[in-house]
């Protein structure tokens, strides 16, 4: 029986540019960083706080996992920035958006009300978007 998910990949444009855009940007840890055979990069990075679920930052390259025509176009949409989308949960996202705004990260929305809690809008260096979300007190329960 599945337990629990452990990993989830988003694909990026350039493995070091993403690290240093998760690491030092976000504040994230690097798990994992280590090449299997000699064009793989296993890359993982996780929030402080959630150890045990780690983010693949996965370059597109022809190889174990895919055919140059499928790398390509993943390339392809990861330079139109529509490929990959997320959310992170923050207990002050007003706070959190004005760190991550200091340290440069690129928010498409200021901090709004909504239904389901108070959220903000970013772009990674590659394109994909993610949801800085501050549950509702209904949502926390």
């Amino acid at each position: 029986m599945i337990k629990k998910m452990s990993h989830a990949s988003i694909f990026v444009s350039n493995q070091e540019e993403a690290l240093t855009f998760y690491r030092d940007k976000l504040g994230f840890k690097v798990h994992t960083d280590a090449m299997i055979g000699e064009d793989f990069r296993w890359l993982t990075v996780c929030a402080s706080d959630q150890p045990d679920f780690e983010i693949i930052l996965m370059e597109p390259k022809a190889g174990m996992l895919m055919d140059e025509a499928s790398a390509t176009q993943l390339r392809a949409l990861i330079a139109k920035g529509i490929l990959g989308a997320g959310a992170f949960h923050t207990d002050d996202c007003r706070a959190t958006y004005d760190e991550l705004k200091g340290r440069g990260v690129v928010f498409l929305s200021e901090p709004t009300a909504r239904p389901y809690g108070i959220e903000a809008v970013f772009k990674d260096n590659s394109g994909n978007w993610f949801s800085l979300t501050q549950p509702s007190e209904e949502q926390k329960q």
